[in-house]
């Protein structure tokens, strides 16, 4: 009898020596490498490189992942060249008219209005002083999309670039939306 209550005892302490009420104790760690990593942080200084900076630059020329880069610079000249070159590759439909509406009310409606003659709310409300392009005239009507897409993606004048707010496709379908109905 005394063996087994010996042993059960045994088994207490070391049972209840394992609980740690403070949980500042992590025990036994059996790989440490795994838990405290070797590795430098991101924004911490680094006697490796020459700058004494972790974070490196990407390798010039290199692009993200499915990023396709833009071939046209934000002159007039590539506003021309992308007119001549581009084509909407968005087939025209009920859908694409209407998803083109609603990008146009997030992104356009501001400046060039519902209606597209450049009295937008910002220009109505006296927020901005220069009146935005209006996207009905007969210049504008006769601008190839590829120009209209050139203009969303990369600016021009006082409006900014929407490309990195825009999706491809959907700049596509604004420009459908604009030829389709706005300048109809």
């Amino acid at each position: 009898m005394n063996k087994s209550l010996l042993l059960t005892t045994l088994i207490s302490i070391l049972l209840l020596s394992g609980c740690d009420r403070t949980r500042l104790d992590k025990g036994r760690e059996y790989f440490p490498d795994m838990a405290h990593s070797l590795a430098y942080e991101t924004y911490t200084d680094n006697e490796v490189f020459e700058d004494g900076k972790t974070v490196r630059k990407p390798v010039e020329g290199t692009v993200p992942r499915g990023m396709i880069p833009y071939p046209y610079p934000a002159t007039f000249e590539g506003r021309d060249k992308a007119g001549e070159t581009l084509k909407n590759p968005i087939e025209l439909n009920s859908s694409v008219l209407s998803e083109g509406k609603e990008q146009y009310e997030i992104f356009c409606a501001n400046c060039h209005g519902d209606q597209g003659d450049g009295n937008g709310y910002l220009y109505t409300s006296k927020k901005f002083m220069v009146k935005p392009k209006s996207l009905i005239t007969k210049q504008m009507k006769e601008a190839p999309g590829g120009e209209i897409y050139h203009v969303i993606t990369m600016g021009q004048g006082v409006m900014g670039a929407h490309g990195p707010q825009i999706e491809p496709e959907n700049r596509w379908k604004i420009v459908h939306y604009i030829q389709q109905k706005l300048q109809k």
